[in-house]
């Protein structure tokens, strides 16, 4: 019996995936939960397992192609069809790629043929005023020709830029009119051109889907900032102490994020509004609180989850920052790692930054900038000390809560951080 695998929904904010690469080729058996495919996404290369076993009979989504989840990436064949709920029969239609028709609307296309657009393309264009069915005649560069979102920016690029006159050949001004969803001819600058020695670096499907992503959050996110001091001197002296009799102990290093994670974490209870997610039907209030945490590879950013990370001590908090660090480093994330997220933590501290104003991962309510504590000389009473002084800046989605709430976490934070027990408490009582 011949089934679809279906590429999966990766995230509650994803809806589509790159195929990196094919860990099976047709003819190959294949057990379930196998790795069966990487998938790229904004944040993450995850190996897709197998949802049933059998023989990988035929591949439909080509290396370095986007679709939409739920499209058929390739065909098994297999004789437990229990063992695969959501995968149908392989029916005879010729663009086996294509998503259910439950997420396509069906648009008349200029050449008189009918064209499928998914719910990111259609989007796009409706955000842009570009009908649907000057959508549905472009020259899709999908599998089977179907139109991706990166063909619509494209299009979008060249509806912008004005039409080049043939030499010699006078041009008329611009008309004062244009039809509906049409751009205005604008003056724009010119294209980069490469000089001696330049080199154009092409995009990685890691690179293009992160800036696909950030874009999507500064266009649709109204962003705003709050930025605090916090005296981690006790902190980071208890840490240089102790991190050698940590790691002997617990196997792991000690790192300072897992004390802000802890320290978020406490601060996510007291203002949930924080840990939450905008609708169109209202604000979402989330009860789970999963931490994710900016993980800088050489490609690019991911961003790896901690589930339950309120049910979690200091020390689990720490062991779990550490697998999931070195899983990221080798490749090895399951898509369970990356999915769920609720409020993110970003470290740029490591790197030696002062003062960042972070990015919002959409579908959530807010991210935390943790950067580098610097020995400043401050006031302490009468007198001058020098003190370990770091930067915590929220950025924070400005229709789910206000300024006055985001610098009230903060200084939760704060406060949490600064009154550190240190000594044979710190473990335990943090």
């Amino acid at each position: 019996m011949a089934v679809e695998v279906k590429l999966p929904q990766l995230g509650e904010s994803t809806y589509e995936g790159t195929i990196g690469k094919w860990l099976k080729q047709p003819g190959d058996h294949v057990e379930r939960f196998e790795p069966l495919v990487e998938i790229i996404t904004d944040k993450v290369n995850v190996e897709m397992p197998a949802p049933i076993g059998g023989t990988l009979q035929k591949i439909l989504v080509d290396e370095g192609a986007t679709v939409p989840t739920g499209t058929a990436i390739a065909l098994m064949e297999t004789t437990d069809a229990a063992a695969a709920p959501e995968a149908q029969p392989r029916t005879p239609v010729a663009a086996a790629a294509a998503p259910a028709a439950s997420d396509r609307r069906t648009v008349a296309a200029g050449d008189g043929e009918r064209a499928r657009l998914s719910p990111v393309v259609r989007k796009l264009a409706e955000e842009h005023g570009v009908p649907l069915e000057e959508v549905a005649s472009l020259r899709g560069s999908g599998a089977g020709g179907r139109v991706t979102k990166e063909d619509v920016l494209k299009h979008l690029e060249q509806r912008k830029a004005p039409a080049r006159p043939a030499a010699g050949v006078a041009t008329a001004p611009p008309a004062t009119s244009a039809r509906p969803g049409a751009f205005p001819a604008q003056p724009s600058a010119a294209a980069p051109k490469e000089a001696g020695g330049d080199e154009l670096v092409k995009l990685t499907p890691l690179r293009r889907s992160i800036a696909q992503r950030m874009a999507q959050s500064k266009r649709d996110i109204p962003h705003a900032y709050g930025t605090i001091e916090a005296d981690v001197t006790t902190l980071i002296k208890w840490r240089e102490a102790n991190k050698d009799e940590w790691r002997a102990r617990e196997g792991v290093n000690i790192t300072l994020t897992a004390f802000f994670i802890k320290a978020a974490v406490e601060a996510l209870r007291a203002f949930p509004v924080v840990n939450a997610a905008w609708t169109e039907d209202g604000i979402l209030l989330r009860k789970a609180i999963n931490i994710g945490v900016g993980i800088a590879l050489e490609d690019g950013l991911i961003v790896a989850v901690i589930k339950h990370a309120d049910q979690k001590s200091l020390v689990g908090v720490a062991g779990e920052l550490d697998a999931l660090g070195r899983k990221a480093r080798d490749g090895k994330l399951a898509l369970e790692d990356v999915q769920g997220g609720t409020f993110t933590i970003t470290n740029p501290g490591v790197f030696g930054s002062i003062w960042s104003m972070p990015i919002i991962v959409p579908g959530q309510a807010g991210i935390l900038a943790t950067d580098a504590a610097v020995k400043r000389p401050v006031v302490r009473g009468d007198g001058i000390a020098i003190r370990d002084i770091m930067h915590l800046g929220l950025s924070f989605d400005h229709r789910i809560f206000d300024g006055a709430t985001g610098v009230q976490f903060l200084n939760r934070i704060k406060t949490k951080l600064e009154g550190f027990p240190g000594g044979d408490a710190a473990l335990t009582d943090f």
